[in-house]
């Protein structure tokens, strides 16, 4: 499987490159974006890194890393990124919103559109791990239809479709 570029009504979603590293530190550069998964604000330098490695894959046979940024169709402006890890059938996705553009729906706009593009490339379970207290969080998983279970890894509730 191999991310193509899709959108939605006010999104476009474009598969990751490395060049997207620096502004993509300044959309992930707010501290509190990581109260619930830990870590601290990557440099430019460090995303290029990262970047590098998510766009060369995992070199392992049946799995794919599949990563896009976020773009507002209105102002061509990147504010975040969604990804998605496929094993066979099944797909674990991510989504993460600058803290800038919170509360405007674009976090559920693109995690809706990721769901509905990953069944159509043929997952047919997708799941999400949440941090029991990030509510934002769990809204977004079950916009996109997934379901909270109770079981609990590394601290966060799976969410299944």
């Amino acid at each position: 499987m191999i991310a193509t570029r899709f959108g939605t009504e006010r999104l476009a979603l474009l598969p990751l490159r490395v060049e997207y590293a620096e502004t993509m530190a300044k959309v992930l550069s707010d501290p509190k974006l990581y109260t619930f998964t830990g870590g601290e604000p990557p440099t430019a330098e460090e995303l290029s890194e990262r970047y590098r490695r998510q766009v060369a894959g995992p070199g392992r046979p049946g799995e794919s890393w599949l990563n896009w940024v976020i773009s507002t169709l209105q102002d061509d402006e990147l504010v975040g990124y969604v990804q998605a890890t496929v094993i066979g059938d099944e797909a674990e996705i991510a989504w993460v919103l600058g803290t800038a553009w919170q509360g405007r729906g674009y976090a559920r706009e693109a995690a809706v559109a990721l769901v509905a593009w990953l069944e159509a490339h043929g997952a047919q379970r997708i799941v999400a791990h949440v941090h029991p207290d990030h509510t934002a969080s769990a809204t977004v998983a079950a916009a996109a239809g997934l379901r909270r279970t109770d079981l609990v890894e590394d601290g966060e509730y799976l969410w299944v479709r």
